[in-house]
């Protein structure tokens, strides 16, 4: 029996293979392999599904969290409020733009940012808090806002999803998203972009992303070598124009989910905060023995994953910070139940059926 995977990237391809290979001519005739038309002409769509005024292409999705809060004015010094449970990237890109983070717990009914602890952990130094969109899902942004303090959004699992209405970027001034393959909008390599309402910090990333030059061999500053490929550019055009209909498939797939494992002994489902349109970027559902049920489910051939097993405090890029275990108790017994099921657009109803009644098995 055919393997379930957890993204299924070449069914996408097939949606869009043709739409890419008439870009990818167009750049081959142009001869224009940085930036240009195709970098422009992406950024303002996606820009527009976004509902934000600006959207700056980078290289990668840790570059544009970094070039973010140095466009916002972030850096040596300043701490910055992370959440453990995250990719590492969160907090590398703090650290690369010379802050300091300050790591904090996740709520234990959604796994986003807890913002009592927030509140707890700022100090005189605390200049920013880069909440993170994790799984599909927008962090309590009203909430955050209300602090005071620079709002730079990781919104890598979130393209697409709103809460209460608005997107990444709405009250944030920025927010930094990745185009790594497989997120719901995935590059066929590395790729990242910032999105923002504010045309000063649009105009310092464009800069940065470029060596730090408005103009050809000026660079009042220092800067980076992180500009969107065309040809990634050309991919991302194409499969923009199926984002909305692939996250209706996704919320789809969840609700199936959801009706399938509800009431299994011993699975937690994953909550949406009220006020969230989630995209369903991934669907985490909690178990016990998490390493015995995904060894028993990758041998029934369905390619479950995890996000994340290490809190980034147990990292040890991050060993001077001085944590232990313990410090950070909810996303540490989190770690340890997390299992991300498969889902992506175009998973059947009999595909979620068996990786269902696999998890079922491997529950015992």
């Amino acid at each position: 029996m055919a393997g379930i995977p957890l993204v299924d990237l070449r069914a996408q391809h097939r949606q869009v293979a043709d739409d890419v290979a008439r870009g990818f001519a167009r750049v081959l005739d142009s001869g224009c392999f940085i930036l240009g038309p195709e970098v422009e002409a992406f950024e303002a769509s996606f820009a527009r599904f976004s509902d934000v005024r600006h959207c700056v292409g980078v290289a990668n999705g840790t570059d544009a969290l970094e070039i973010a809060l140095r466009a916002a004015g972030i850096g040596q010094g300043d701490e910055v409020i992370v959440p453990v449970n995250s990719f590492i990237a969160t907090a590398l890109a703090v650290a690369r733009a010379g802050a300091v983070p300050v790591l904090v717990d996740c709520d234990p009914d959604h796994l986003l940012i807890d913002v009592a602890q927030v509140r707890r952990k700022i100090g005189p130094r605390t200049r920013a808090v880069v909440p993170v969109h994790l799984y599909g899902q927008m962090a309590p942004m009203e909430e955050l806002a209300s602090l005071g303090l620079v709002l730079v959004e990781d919104a890598a699992q979130a393209q697409g999803a709103t809460r209460r209405g608005r997107g990444p970027a709405a009250v944030a001034v920025a927010a930094a998203t990745s185009f790594y393959p497989g997120k719901n909008l995935g590059a066929y390599g590395d790729a990242g972009a910032l999105l923002t309402n504010d045309e000063a910090v649009a105009r310092r990333a464009r800069a940065l992303r470029n060596y730090g030059s408005e103009a050809k061999y000026v660079h009042p500053e220092t800067g980076f070598n992180s500009r969107l490929d065309p040809l990634q550019a050309v991919v991302l055009s194409a499969k923009l124009a199926h984002l909305a209909r692939w996250n209706a498939e996704r919320r789809d797939a969840a609700r199936r989910y959801d009706a399938l494992l509800a009431g299994v002994p011993g699975v937690v489902l994953p909550a949406t905060l009220p006020g969230n349109e989630a995209v369903w970027h991934l669907y985490v559902v909690q178990v016990p023995r998490r390493d015995d049920v995904l060894a028993k489910l990758r041998a029934a051939g369905i390619e479950a994953g995890v996000h994340y097993p290490t809190p980034i405090h147990l990292q040890g890029a991050f060993r001077a910070l001085g944590h232990r275990p313990g410090d950070f108790p909810v996303a540490e017994a989190a770690a340890a139940r997390v299992l991300s099921l498969p889902i992506h657009p175009g998973i059947t109803p009999a595909q979620q059926e068996r990786v269902a009644d696999a998890l079922r098995t491997a529950i015992g």
